[in-house]
């Protein structure tokens, strides 16, 4: 079972300690290629050669999701990581996530936070293994986001109603069958935010299911001091329009081809923080 690591960069520091982290835990020795996508002409030193490594580099800045599109489309592993690139990882993380990834599942390892400068553990940070969405108020400028949600259980592979968006394996038959290349359309998600909230959606309400990993790992960058650029299209003004656009998309049940409603997913996971307890209620006019 080959996996094919896709990370999406731009003006990324800490992309090659990403590499190494992977390459260095990894435990399909030859069965796994990771591809770095360089959103556009930013690297000043080159990457380390590596026969698992193929670097993709995009002649301009074109955005998270296409460059993520572009891995997907270069890649040739059974199985698909994205991973941001700013990430540490447990020892076998790879192989632990191909064993346990049914064909219709999207699975996320649990998640730490990662020190910048040791690049180590957070101390001070717990664990993260749950996700809800919000509900898109106008509190929260009608944005349905990912959530941290404390739950607690020993089920070592669970379900999840969402997750961050930093990291997730899927099977690449099913993904291209069902879900297929992400839109990175100016009109509706644009070139950079939402991805869990597409993909994820897609998942659960399309017959598939989204679950936690508890037997493996990877740490995310805990950004706390200082701000590290993801391309041009990540500008906050671009941010509102497109979080809109995807709350409503969803919570109005406009997505094709789903067999279920989102209320269903609401209800699966009931009672969800921030959800009014009138389900009449689940809509943006």
């Amino acid at each position: 079972m080959k996996l094919s690591v896709i990370i999406p960069a731009y003006k990324e520091p800490f992309l090659q300690r990403t590499i190494d982290s992977i390459l260095e835990n990894s435990k399909l020795d030859s069965e796994i290629e990771v591809l770095p996508i360089l959103d556009g002409p930013w690297l000043t030193e080159p990457l380390k050669r590596d026969h698992r490594v193929k670097v993709i580099q995009l002649e301009s800045n074109l955005g998270m999701r296409a460059a993520i599109n572009t891995g997907i489309t270069e890649s040739t592993g059974e199985y698909l990581l994205k991973i941001d690139a700013h990430c540490a990882f447990g020892k076998g993380f790879d192989r632990i996530l191909v064993e346990d990834c049914k064909d219709n599942w999207l699975m996320i390892p649990r998640r730490y936070s990662l020190e910048e400068i040791e690049w180590t553990l957070h101390p001070d940070r717990s664990t993260v293994d749950y996700h809800y969405l919000h509900y898109p108020s106008t509190e929260n400028h009608y944005m349905m986001t990912p959530h941290y949600w404390r739950r607690s259980n020993d089920i070592m592979i669970d379900d999840t109603m969402t997750y961050q968006g930093s990291c997730w394996v899927v099977n690449k038959q099913y993904f291209m069958e069902n879900i297929g290349l992400m839109d990175d359309n100016i009109h509706t998600y644009g070139p950079f935010i939402s991805e869990m909230l597409e993909v994820g959606l897609k998942y659960w309400l399309g017959g598939g299911e989204v679950k936690v990993n508890k037997k493996t790992w990877y740490a995310h960058l805990f950004k706390m001091t200082r701000h590290y650029a993801t391309g041009e299209f990540a500008k906050k003004k671009n941010y509102s329009r497109c979080f809109q656009w995807a709350a409503r998309h969803w919570i109005n049940n406009e997505e094709p081809g789903m067999i279920h409603p989102l209320s269903w997913l609401i209800e699966k996971f009931w009672p969800v923080p921030t959800w009014p307890q009138n389900r009449e209620n689940w809509h943006i006019v």
